[in-house]
């Protein structure tokens, strides 16, 4: 009976070393997998990221052509310098309109803390006090 009680015990200990060895392998070639994966949507997000950034450049060369046909087709009414300075007006005040909507949403978005978050916790304190309160005073 000793030497049963030994064998199973001995089989069940090889059986959780093996368990636990494949476990071990499970996760290792797991993390593997994860890193190919990563390493390779990597790469594509950097082309893509390389590609748009080209596009940007890109147009931003359009903008400032678009810009200079304004001038031109202006110029073919007005004299150049008024041309110019009608073209210059018109941006400054879309950027002054654009800084103006960027700062308020700036605004808007301090403090980046997630306070519905942190009042969710807060409550969620306050209801363990008080029960761990109630829990004492009992």
């Amino acid at each position: 009976m000793t030497t049963n009680a030994t064998h199973n015990s001995g089989s069940t200990a090889d059986l959780v070393s093996q368990a636990a060895a494949q476990i071990s392998t499970l996760v290792r070639d797991e993390l593997t997998l994860a890193k190919l994966e990563l390493t390779e949507k990597g790469k594509r997000a950097g082309v893509g990221g390389g590609l748009f950034g080209a596009a940007a450049v890109l147009g931003w060369f359009g903008l400032g052509l678009l810009l200079t046909l304004a001038v031109v087709l202006l110029n073919l009414a007005w004299p150049l310098w008024l041309a110019v300075l009608v073209v210059m007006v018109v941006v400054f005040a879309a950027a002054a309109v654009a800084a103006v909507l960027g700062r308020s949403k700036l605004k808007a978005a301090v403090p980046p803390m997630p306070t519905d978050a942190v009042a969710g916790v807060q409550a969620d304190v306050r209801t363990v006090k008080n029960a761990a309160q109630r829990g004492r005073h009992l």
